[in-house]
């Protein structure tokens, strides 16, 4: 089966007065119906991979790419009009939290029934079962309740289920998700991933899993990318992450807690010059 989404040496630059940035760079690897993590430090680029991936990457930021095909659209190249039909209804994002990105002044039930009729002519009365019906999805008890409920009345972990609800409401083929756990409490966190894990079964989505916690990766996903410094450094199955080769991947492993032996000193990484200049880990 031919991939839905094909990204080769991808480039985010940001032009300063001093210098060019360079963000992301050359980044590659193709997305099916799976689950693709991104891990790495915070500003290694994981988050700009997946705004470039939208066109959403902020003046003065510049995308380039030998190719960025989202099921036969160029997207580097794509029209303004174009643009808009993919996204939010055919590749959706959820940020990783909903207290910046849901409207306060919105109930929950209008900024969902909002997102899917802004994809397809529909009645307010359709847009709403949809609405419900999505709640319900993420297992939301009282969907009715919440529909009526403003953001700050509703938790962080049921503000996410919102989020996920909104961003799936239009039956996209891809989602990218950006740390969408990140402020959840443990339990809280495994109820987001289940309904994760079941909505990209049923209904054959690519998710690109967007983390910094390598232990909830190894476990949730099905391929990993590790970045560093805007760089993909390793490509590797989740299943055998523990068991990656390059240096920096084991620094980040070693620096992992470990609830089955004496705390000790924290391990320091020691970083490689040449991680920023050796060969790219996944190419398409």
């Amino acid at each position: 089966m031919s991939p839905r989404l094909i990204v080769q040496n991808l480039w985010v630059r940001y032009p300063t007065a001093a210098r060019v940035i360079e963000a992301v760079r050359g980044v590659s690897f193709t997305l099916g119906r799976e689950k693709l993590g991104i891990v790495g430090e915070s500003g290694s680029g994981k988050s700009t991979v997946g705004r470039a991936i939208l066109r959403l990457v902020p003046a003065p930021g510049v995308v380039t790419a030998e190719r960025l095909i989202f099921d036969g659209i160029h997207l580097l190249s794509a029209d303004e009009a174009t643009l808009r039909e993919v996204r939010g209804q055919r590749i959706t994002m959820v940020m990783q939290d909903p207290k910046f990105s849901l409207n306060p002044v919105m109930t929950v039930g209008r900024q969902i029934r909002e997102a899917y009729r802004a994809h397809g002519r529909s009645s307010r009365a359709e847009a709403r079962r949809r609405a419900l019906a999505m709640l319900t999805a993420v297992k939301i008890r009282d969907p009715e309740r919440v529909y009526e409920c403003y953001p700050h009345e509703v938790s962080g972990g049921m503000g996410q289920r919102v989020m996920i609800a909104m961003m799936l409401v239009a039956d996209p083929d891809i989602l990218i998700a950006d740390e969408p756990t990140s402020a959840l409490d443990v339990t809280v966190q495994m109820q987001v991933l289940a309904i994760l894990d079941d909505l990209v079964s049923q209904r054959g989505l690519g998710l690109i899993f967007i983390s910094h916690d390598l232990n909830l990766v190894a476990s949730f996903c099905d391929r990993v990318l590790i970045m560093y410094a805007g760089r993909v450094v390793e490509e590797c199955r989740a299943s055998e992450l523990h068991s990656a080769q390059h240096p920096y991947t084991r620094g980040l492993l070693a620096a992992l807690p470990q609830v089955d032996r004496p705390p000790g000193p924290l391990p320091v990484l020691e970083r490689d010059p040449a991680w920023l200049t050796g060969p790219v880990g996944a190419q398409v």
